[in-house]
């Protein structure tokens, strides 16, 4: 489990900015390859409208290629709800897939109303959707590979185990952020950090944005835009070695 969690403030932080922003910050961490930590183009927003989220990982494997051994096609919802509660909120639920290719839906109107009731921030799966006008109205964020008419032989076979969603490898408790572009894992050891320049870092962008946008940008002028991101960039880069001995 995340330790410390992030405040609430950091959180708001987080969900006001979008997973490619969150993507540049990690980036200037220096902490994983820049091809790793997000889902591939597998997975997408079923709902790309929707504003970003922000939660920490419920996990849970998933079948409906062939009937559970006992119980029914729903029988499995409260008990998973009930293994949600040792995940910190906020928390989003995250789903593998194991037919391959999916046979039926992971979620449809039942469910989504199930997590959206509990709190939940949203829903990912490597499997398909249904029902998607009747969730799309609830205005609940769900990420699917597709979609597909059946429920078919829906159960669920762990929970709060790793998974492995859109090549992205997500455990209990994870930290994740979504949103129409995608979704991204926050490493817990530079969370606070990554919340804390997400708004410097777009503030620094908006400086190239604002020359490009202002109706008499110049080749020069764009230069000297891109040279004051930079210099704007290596000061964050410095802000990122103070918050690192700060830790130590």
């Amino acid at each position: 489990m995340p330790t410390p969690l992030l405040t609430e403030k950091q959180l708001s932080i987080l969900q006001q900015v979008d997973s490619p922003t969150i993507a540049n910050v990690i980036e200037l961490f220096d902490v994983r390859s820049r091809i790793a930590g997000y889902a591939n183009q597998t997975i997408k927003a079923v709902y790309p409208e929707l504003p970003p989220v922000v939660g920490y990982a419920v996990t849970a494997t998933f079948r409906a290629a062939y009937p559970a051994e006992e119980g029914d096609s729903y029988g499995g919802l409260p008990q998973l709800i009930e293994d949600s509660l040792q995940i910190p909120e906020p928390r989003i639920v995250v789903f593998q897939d194991l037919d391959e290719p999916p046979s039926a839906a992971t979620y449809g109107e039942v469910m989504a109303t199930t997590f959206q009731s509990f709190g939940f921030t949203g829903l990912i799966t490597s499997g398909a959707a249904r029902d998607i006008e009747q969730v799309r109205k609830m205005r609940f964020p769900c990420w699917a590979s597709s979609v597909n008419v059946s429920h078919g032989y829906c159960h669920f076979l762990a929970s709060n185990v790793p998974v492995v969603v859109g090549g992205l490898q997500i455990k209990p408790g994870d930290l994740l952020h979504a949103d129409a572009n995608g979704i991204v894992s926050i490493p817990h050891s530079i969370a606070a950090g990554v919340a804390e320049l997400c708004l410097p870092f777009i503030e620094a962008e908006q400086v190239v944005i604002d020359h490009l946008r202002s109706g008499k940008a110049t080749p020069s002028g764009f230069r000297e835009s891109i040279n004051k991101f930079s210099l704007r960039v290596s000061e964050l880069k410095d802000r990122v070695r103070e918050i690192r001995k700060a830790k130590i």
